[in-house]
Parts: structure tokens; sequence; C-alpha cells
């Protein structure tokens, strides 16, 4: 037994040779911290398996898989849970991590699932409180407040579970390891010690994760790379609007999203978001445009408003949320050259109505468009989607997935689209039936077409 002494960041997780007043990686100061690591060396110790040729290893192509019960989730992770998966479920604080994670707690536990949840952070009694008040019920949902790994793998030996809960894995700290609970050092072993329990057991496990002041998942980066599924909470707590996106999973598609609904019964699955997104939206007003957004497997349609006023300032100001600050100044830039708009002289603000946040290149035309109507004061016609990518020299370009844009804006009662000249090839006549299609090959004809009518 060696113990090793490094110098990590609390922040983001990086590690250095000695102690540093300011992090070189995420630039914060104070926040290098020492860490002790006992490592184990093994000298010759025999490999516990040997090398095999690709071919000689059965392919397990069904991969068995149980139902949350939420639907929103199931098609999140891919069509289920997979026996042995290791999950990380990142997010800001209040947002309704612990809130999911008990609701689908409850509802794998009435799926007959045995379910282990280890409330960390808070008491059993405080758990039990939120269940109660989200109308949960269950008998094989078993709560636990721990906080060390060596208690917490003797509860499941015990126990057994198929499902284990861990909220969150920041508070869980290892004996063994000679740092505070939270550190660089504890978040490492402790996902590794968990890994490897769920991978040797089958057991599902769950683990929730604090988020660093940029955004990002605390702790080492390591800790993304170990898990199976890393999982993002996104929208703003003073909405309703709740999205879960996986920006990694190994058994099923990335991209992916599940919107959610929160109220005071927590949080509600939304089967249709477009509807949702659109619902509250007034008569069509000058500086706005609905534009069809490709989310994982699902297409969303969704309200992008802008804001042009003429600056008293010298450098006029640029804000967006929701979408790519840099994205939105690429736009703005092309609207000037090519269409000799005086946007220099007026601030521009540009917001996704809801919460979402669009960054696909698709939503290009309808923001551009957005920005003009608000400079002209003038209204895009009702029931008008718009698609397509902005190039530099103000071509527009194609949009992924042109059809399932299309029939979603049929199903919403959309009457007409105005979308790239080079997709007008190869669609089906049927949708070209429902809907008056114009197309357009670059920004000027594009917004002579918008506007015209």
């Amino acid at each position: 037994m060696k113990q090793k002494t490094t110098w990590a960041c609390i922040e983001c997780g990086q590690t250095s040779a000695k102690w540093a007043g300011q992090c070189h990686a995420c630039g914060e100061w104070n926040s290098i911290q020492e860490e002790i690591v006992k490592e184990t060396y093994r000298k010759n110790a025999p490999l516990p398996s040997t090398p095999k040729p690709l071919l000689d290893i059965p392919q397990d192509e069904n991969i068995t898989r149980f139902m949350t019960g939420i639907g929103e989730c199931d098609r999140l992770f891919g069509g289920g849970l997979v026996p042995g998966a290791f999950l990380l479920l990142g997010g800001e604080p209040g947002i309704g991590k612990s809130t999911l994670m008990l609701q689908l707690a409850a509802a794998l536990s009435e799926k007959g699932k045995k379910v282990l949840y280890v409330c960390a952070e808070e008491s059993i009694s405080q758990t039990a409180l939120r269940a109660k008040r989200l109308g949960l019920n269950s008998k094989s949902l078993l709560l636990f407040s721990e906080g060390s790994l060596q208690v917490i793998t003797s509860a499941v030996e015990r126990e057994s579970p198929d499902v284990l809960i861990i909220d969150s894995i920041q508070i869980i700290y290892d004996e063994t390891i000679a740092s505070t609970p939270g550190s660089v050092a504890q978040v490492r072993g402790a996902a590794h010690e968990l890994m490897r329990f769920a991978k040797e057991r089958m057991m599902t496990t769950f683990t929730i994760g604090h988020v660093t002041k940029s955004g990002e998942i605390a702790g080492p980066r390591v800790l993304e790379h170990l898990v199976d599924t890393v999982l993002y909470f996104e929208g703003d707590r003073n909405q309703q609007c709740r999205l879960v996106r996986a920006i990694k999973n190994r058994f099923g598609p990335t991209d992916e999203i599940a919107v959610f609904q929160m109220d005071s019964q927590g949080l509600k699955e939304v089967p249709n978001p477009s509807q949702f997104f659109l619902e509250k939206r007034p008569q069509p007003e000058s500086g706005t445009a609905i534009i069809p957004s490709i989310e994982g497997s699902r297409t969303l349609l969704v309200e992008v408003q802008a804001l042009v006023s003429q600056s008293p300032f010298s450098t006029p100001a640029r804000r967006s949320t929701g979408i790519d600050q840099n994205r939105l100044s690429l736009l703005v830039a092309v609207l000037e050259k090519r269409l000799r708009l005086p946007l220099f002289r007026h601030d521009i603000f540009v917001s996704i109505v809801g919460g979402l946040r669009v960054l696909e290149p698709g939503a290009d035309l309808g923001i551009a468009a957005a920005i003009v109507s608000s400079l002209k004061n003038v209204t895009i016609p009702q029931n008008t989607l718009l698609v397509g990518e902005v190039g530099l020299t103000g071509e527009i370009r194609t949009a992924q997935r042109i059809e399932n844009r299309l029939k979603e804006a049929i199903n919403l009662g959309f009457k007409r689209c105005i979308l790239p000249k080079s997709q007008a090839q190869g669609l089906n006549q049927a949708i070209q039936d429902q809907i008056s299609l114009h197309f357009v090959d670059h920004i000027h004809q594009a917004m002579h077409t918008i506007f015209k009518n």
C-alpha cells in the first residue's frame, strides 16, 4: 500500500503536480486542493481472463431491457433500462433532479422492481415527506440515508435491489481514501467502486451529480467517461418546462430528449411538446417566427422572438437565450452584408420561448426572419414555418429530415413553409398536397417570399 499526493481543482477536476493559486484549466482562484490517494500495487498478479479473438466472442444482440413506467424516460434511455447500466444525471440545484429520480424509483417499484434510494443529502423523513407530497406510495421502495460507501455496499449486499439510486455522488465518501467528501479523489474512487458493484451484480445504478458554474458536472472528467449514460437536466427554474437530454448513451441514441412539466405534483410527461410550446402563443407580432427543431428522434415546433431597437451606444448589444451567441453574430453579419440592413446601429436580442435550447443550423432562416421582422416592424404571416441553414454567402442550405419537420407542421395546422430549394426533389407528394411549399436558395429571395404578402 502506497500513498500518492496530488493536487486537483474542486471546480473542474483538473489535476496538477503542485499547488497553484489559480486553476490553469477553468481559471478559478483558490480552488486547488491536496488529494491523498492510497494505491495498491500488485506484481506478477495473474490475469483474470485472457484475450480472445473478436469472431470467437458470442454476440448477444438482444439486450434484455425493462420498462420504467414513464414513457418519456423509456424513450430517452433507448427503449427501457438495461440491467447493470451505470447512469449519471446532472443539473443545476433545485431544477428537479431528486424529484425525477424519486418519481422514477416509485414507477420502477410499481413495476415489481426492488429499488434502493440512497438519499445522502437529506434524511429519510425529508425524502418520505417529498414522496408524500408527490403522491407516491410504494412498499418495495427502500430509503437509506447514508454517505459511507462501505455502509452502502453492505446494504446493497443485504437487500439485493434491482435498481440503486445515489443522491448524490458528491456526498458519497470512501473511508479508505484520505480526502474530504466531494473532493476529486473521493468522487473518482466512489464512482469506480459503484460501477464495479453495478456490473458484478447486474444492478442498474443511477447517480446524481452537481454542476459547476460553467454548467458541467462537477468532479473529474473521468466520471462522464466512466458511466454508460450521461443525462443533463435543462430548463429555467422560473418556467414549467424541464428537459432531460442524453448526451452519451452506450445502449441507445444520443441527443435524445425527454420533456416534462413541473407543477405542484412533481414532473409530468409532455406527450406533445410542440403543442405545449405553442399553446400560449398570442396573435402573431413583429419579431416572432416558428421554426421546426430536430431533437433526437422527434421534431419540436418552437417560437423564436427577436427584438431590434435603436442603440444609444457606439457598440450595440447582442444577447441571445436558447441559441448560440456566435451563431447570432454570424447571422447578423450575413444580414448586414447580403441585405444591406443597418443592424450595426441596433441592439439585438433573440430568445427561444419555453426555455428550449436550439443549436442546430436548420433554425437559421427562422432566426434571421425574426430579426428582419422586428427591424421592419412587419409581421410574418400566420401559420408560416421557416426552415433552412444560412451560409456566409447568403445561400439557404439543406436541413436534415425535412419530411419529419413538415409532418409535424401539418399535424399542428400550418399551411405554409419556406424551405431550401435544394430539397425540392424527392419530397413525398402526399405532404406537398397538404401544405404550401415555397422553395428559396438565397436569403434575399427568402425575405422577399416571407414578407411579400
